[in-house]
This record gives structure tokens, sequence and C-alpha cells, in this order.
């Protein structure tokens, strides 16, 4: 039993304006390596005491769940979703320094009972009364793409009609650090490094606030020869290119031996790279296909293809981590 799904609602917080969509039209672009979210003015949605039991990222998750509930007009999801490669690690370093710096004595249990990865599912469930499925999947670069696929495939069978996907990560100066440091991020001409709170609500049925249609959701390890989509229809391909010519590389090769002639997008130009970042690109894809039109800021200006671009019906969001897994999520604004 094949059900459409449909993505009904999106909310972010990234370098970009939070909790809009601002940034299709009026980008912020950064210069620099590093760059921590813009967060929201958290007193107009938390209490004092909210607010000061929560971490930056709890609150991030919270807000942007919330938000995407309300627009979607699903306030309690058949299940909640998260992918997150580093979890709650401001907590966790909290935690380990006072462990350091106190010799195991007199700590504060919260910033522990925080510092899980599945806090962040687990605390929206109990923010929205959700008594249903919850899962969190912590695999570094692919987190998101296997939360939904997890949601997808649910769909697809029947198992559930609704979902909430969530895509949360921090970066911290100390693990920006550490990363640099291992060639991961802050390479020569690399985009910044950035953070991901990005909330999206999922259903089997259509609604006028609709974004498009998750055709597919597919992931690879290792060999990606025997990718199962070969859709003619598809009008453009969404990459996750970030300025590092060694992984850069992979997704120019790939694409011109899977799907020649397809012009490629770009988007961790403006969301910058994190585990999570992917999540950004089925967002923006979303976006283009909701607005019929691909501004100028995801187009890759210096990708040798070009060919005249028609309507856009079809986006393709492809990304690889460390050139062992690679995923692929199809988007269709054929409703």
């Amino acid at each position: 039993m094949n059900k459409n799904i449909y993505i009904n609602s999106i909310k972010q917080i990234s370098a970009q304006p939070p909790l809009t969509d601002e940034w299709f039209d009026n980008p912020v672009f950064y210069n620099e390596q590093y760059i921590r979210a813009t967060d929201a003015d958290y007193k107009q949605y938390f209490s004092p005491l909210e607010a000061r039991r929560l971490g930056k990222i709890l609150k991030r998750a919270l807000l942007t769940s919330r938000e995407a509930m309300q627009e979607s007009g699903v306030q309690n999801p058949d299940a909640i979703i998260t992918g997150t490669g580093l979890g709650c690690i401001e907590n966790t370093e909290i935690f380990l320094d006072k462990l350091v710096r106190e010799g195991e004595e007199l700590l504060n249990p919260t910033h522990f009972m925080n510092s899980t990865h599945n806090t962040i599912s687990s605390l929206v469930a109990i923010d929205a009364k959700c008594h249903g499925y919850n899962s969190t999947y912590a695999h570094k670069g692919i987190s998101f793409e296997c939360a939904l696929q997890d949601a997808f495939l649910q769909m697809q069978s029947g198992k559930i009609g609704t979902a909430l996907v969530g895509a949360h990560d921090e970066m911290t100066p100390a693990y920006f650090t550490l990363l640099k440091k291992a060639g991961y991020l802050g390479v020569e001409n690399q985009v910044f490094a950035g953070e991901t709170a990005l909330a999206m609500m999922l259903s089997t049925e259509k609604t006028e606030k609709s974004l498009c249609k998750i055709e597919n959701v597919e992931k690879f390890y290792g060999d990606i020869s025997q990718y199962a989509i070969r859709d003619t229809q598809i009008d453009h391909i969404m990459v996750g290119v970030n300025g590092n010519a060694a992984t850069d590389k992979i997704y120019y090769e790939n694409c011109k031996k899977l799907f020649p002639n397809i012009p490629l997008l770009q988007y961790k130009n403006i969301f910058g790279e994190s585990y999570t970042a992917p999540a950004f690109g089925v967002y923006a894809a979303a976006l283009c296909l909701k607005k019929e039109k691909i501004p100028n800021q995801l187009r890759i200006k210096n990708y040798e293809l070009r060919i005249e671009e028609k309507k856009t019906n079809k986006i393709l969001i492809y990304n690889h981590f460390e050139n062992k897994n690679h995923t692929f999520v199809l988007l269709s604004h054929n409703f």
C-alpha cells in the first residue's frame, strides 16, 4: 500500500533569519569559518523557568517543532522522529567540564539529563503530549535522511498518517576546533560551519499549505551504481557541495555519471555545513517547488554544465558523507 506523502510545513533556525523564509529572496552571506545560528527572541515563546532549564538546542527544537505543528494544523502527530549528529553537545561539555573541575562531586544532574541524543525527541513529545512512535537517529552525516526515511516508509505502509521529522545540531567553539584540526571543517574555500534546527510536518493528506510531495527516499553504502531512481523528469539536483574540493569532486563526478545534463543546485553556501545540513537541502528544494522558481544564490555558477532550464517540477537532493554513505530524496511539485 503506497500512499502519497506531503511536506505540509517547515520551520528553521539557522544562520539565516529564524522562523522565516526571508533567505529565499534576501539571503545573509558570511565569510567567517564558524557561525552560530541566529536565535529567535525566546522570551516571546518560553517562560523564564522554561528558558533557564533548556539549552540552546532544546529551545530551538521545541520552538521549530511548535511552529511547524501550528502551521500544519497537526498538534499531535502520529510519530516524532529526529536526526542529530552531535545531540546536545553543549550540555555534554558543561557536564564533563564540571565533572573534571569539581572532582565528581556536587554535580547538577540537569546537564547530564539533557545531554543524551534522544532528549530532543523526548522533550518535543512531552511538550506536544504525543504518546506515539518516538525515535532518534544519530548517524553522523546521514542522521536526518535516516529519520526522514523512517517516516517515509511507515507512512507508505499505512502505519502512521502524520510525522514530525526534525534535524537538530549545535556547533560549540570547542568542537569546531576539533573538527577543524581533523580537516572536516574550516578548510580553505569551504563554507562556514553552522548549526541546524529544522522541523517539518509530513502527512498523507495534502493541504493548501503543502510545499511538495516526497516521491522517494533512498540510502546507499559505497557503490551507488545500483541507484534505482531513473526518473527522466528530474529538473534539478540539489547537491551538498561545500567548497571543499575533495568532497565536491565526488558530487560532480557522480552526477555526470548518473544524471547527465541535469543542472545542479547548492544550499550549504546559505546554511553552512553540519552533520544534519542535508535537512536544509530538502527545505530549500521544497521551497523552490512551492514558489516555482530557483533563486540565484542556489545556482552553482562555476559548474561547467550549461543547458536551458525548464519549469521545475522535480528536484532530487543528493548528499554523501565521506564518499561512503550516499542519500537521495526526490521531491515533486506534481500533487
